[in-house]
Formats: C-alpha cells, structure tokens, sequence
C-alpha cells in the first residue's frame, strides 16, 4: 500500500528527509522581516576609539544620521595608563546621555591602540600608554557593558580608508602612513590581516635598505622607516646638505622640515629632488614586496608626509612598477584622504564586520 500525504509549508527553508517512507519536517523559527528591521534600527549606534599618546580620539555613529559626534579627551598615561580605559567608558556614557541614546541602542565599541593586537582583544604591551599586558576588549567590556573590539591603531586606520575613504573602491588594499615613522595597515577582502601575533602590517622594519648610516629604534639599521619616513627624510636631506656643495634652496631655511624638503623639490630644486627620489626607492620596493605577497587592489599612503602628493607618490609609483612581479604592475597608488579621522571611522567599522 502507498501512502501518500500532503505537506503545507508553514516555515522558511524546511528540512526534508525520509522515516518509514513518511515525510517529516523540522521547523526552523521564523523570523520576519519587520523583527530584523527592529534588530538593525534597536542597535544603530556604534563608537569609533583611536587611542593616542596625547590624545583619544572619540566618535559617535548613527546608520541613519552618519556622524552624530566626534571629539577628544586626554589620553592620561600616568601610573601605567591606569586611568585609560575607565577615563574612555566614563566618555562613552556621557555622550550616550548627551544625545538621549538607549544603552540597549550601542551596537558596540571599535578601538584602535598603538600595538599589537591579538585576536581576542589582548594588547601585548603598549609603551606609548605605559600599558603591559592587558585585554582591551574584555576590560572595556565591563566598564561600558557594550561588545568591545580591539585592533592595531594603523590597521583600523586602513579599514576607516577601505570603508569611507580613499580606498571605498576597493576590498583589498595596503595602507603606509608615513610620520615619525612609517606604519601599516592591510585589508583583505573588506577584513583586517593582524596575523598570529597581531603584528601584520608592520611595514616600517621591513628590511629594505642596504647601506643606511643611522640605526632604527628596534634597533636595526635596513628598516624601511629610516628612509620612508618624514624622520628619514629630514635626516637624510640633512646628511646631503651637509656633504655636497651642491646649491639648494633648503640651505636658506632655518629649522628645516620634512615638508620644506618635499616643498622644495616642487619648486624644481635638485638636491630636494634627490632626497625625494631616495625616500621613494624605499617606499616603492616596499609596496613592490607587498604586492608580491598579497597582491592588494591598491595602496595608500597616509600620514603627514603623504600631504606632498605626486611629488613624492609618482616616484614611488615608477619603483613599484620597476620592481613588481611584472604582471602587478599598475595598481594604484593613492593619497589617504581620511586624516585624524582614519582611526574613529575605522572603529566603527571593526564593530560592523566583526558582529
């Protein structure tokens, strides 16, 4: 005998399988589109941290209204940075009653911190907040009681240019941020690479001088920052004024900076021309050994220095495209347009693809 039975389906995706040749159906929970909608509108509100040796940069986001509100407070490292953290959450709660916001609203903090980060939050040593180690996520956590996620304060920098800025094209992309030294971010696939030990990105001792006259803070003396930085620059700039007798407009300025270095050679001076071109060899075998291991969509150059624009990004192009595995070469080589503001867009952004 057949037996046959028919089945109405009451539930979203059922599934089906055979038991004694009759049909059965387990019912997974529905949920609808207007209970989702109500998820997304109940956790609408995000902080974006950037935490500074000087200062903690603070923004507040809305899905619907974009910025709400940025602003800063003291980053107070005495006593081990002791005060950090609370001092960041006593923040986080006055801006919640400043614009009237429901706790249960937050969705999350993302922070950035001048270290290494791993994956479950813990920093492992950060001297510019005179911090050892500890777990910022979980600490943060249960001063705020809101989800907290934590990363290195150059990749949350590159993930705020991937999702609002120079980099919103793209996917996947390399960020070097040149100042006192040269940091770095990479985003793969919309995601920040911290790595096992959460110092991926760290670009600014790769190993990529050969005959440099000064030593780099950790110590070696073929890190990428001791030409690729505004330091670099400024020392380097400094070395061939003193050795050449060759004219210059920069031996008319006193307290010479990095950007009267990059000024001077958009003026047409040569000898500024030269420093250029030397911070660039560096600059552009760097990304040429990056784009070889991970072959971004593009690069981007943030910090201080990266002001000069084509001055000093054209020449970092032409190495790159010397020294690139030659089917890579032509990607792009961007300004950073995000600023300041890098880091506070990017923690928003950590909140959003970690949930």
């Amino acid at each position: 005998m057949i037996l046959r039975c028919q089945v109405h389906f009451v539930s979203i995706e059922p599934l089906l399988y055979r038991r004694n040749e009759l049909i059965i159906i387990e019912k997974k929970p529905v949920v609808s589109d207007s209970d989702r909608k109500g998820w997304k509108t109940m956790r609408e509100y995000y902080f974006g941290i950037d935490v500074g040796g000087t200062t903690v940069k603070l923004g507040l986001y809305s899905e619907k209204n974009g910025w709400m509100d940025k602003w800063e407070i003291e980053t107070r490292t005495e006593n081990g940075g002791e005060n950090i953290l609370p001092d960041i959450a006593a923040a986080v709660k006055k801006a919640e009653e400043k614009h009237k916001i429901d706790h249960a609203a937050v969705a999350g903090i993302g922070i950035g911190v001048p270290g290494p980060v791993l994956q479950d939050g813990t920093v492992n040593g950060c001297v510019n907040l005179g911090w050892g180690i500890i777990n910022v996520s979980q600490k943060l956590g249960e001063l705020t009681g809101l989800p907290v996620y934590a990363a290195n304060d150059a990749n949350i920098a590159a993930l705020g240019e991937q999702w609002k800025g120079a980099g919103s094209a793209y996917q996947s992309l390399a960020l070097l941020t040149l100042g006192t030294g040269v940091g770095g971010g990479v985003i793969l696939d919309g995601k920040i690479v911290a790595g096992v030990l959460g110092g991926a990105g760290e670009v600014g001792h790769m190993p990529v001088l050969t005959a440099s006259q000064d030593s780099c803070n950790c110590g070696k003396d073929d890190c990428l920052e001791l030409a690729g930085s505004a330091t670099g620059l400024l020392r380097y700039a400094k070395h061939r004024l003193e050795e050449s007798d060759l004219p210059s407009s920069m031996r008319e300025i006193e307290n010479l900076s990095a950007k009267d270095v990059c000024d001077c050679c958009a003026a047409g001076d040569a000898l500024a021309g030269e420093c250029i071109a030397h911070a660039a060899e560096a600059l552009g075998t760097a990304i040429a050994c990056i784009g070889c291991v991970l072959n971004p969509e593009a690069f981007l150059f943030g910090g201080g220095m990266a002001a000069a624009g084509d001055i000093l990004l054209e020449p970092i192009r032409k190495v790159y495209n010397e020294k690139v595995f030659p089917p890579l070469r032509g990607t792009p080589v961007l300004q950073a347009i995000l600023g300041n503001e890098a880091g506070i867009t990017g923690g928003v952004r950590l909140v959003q693809v970690s949930q």
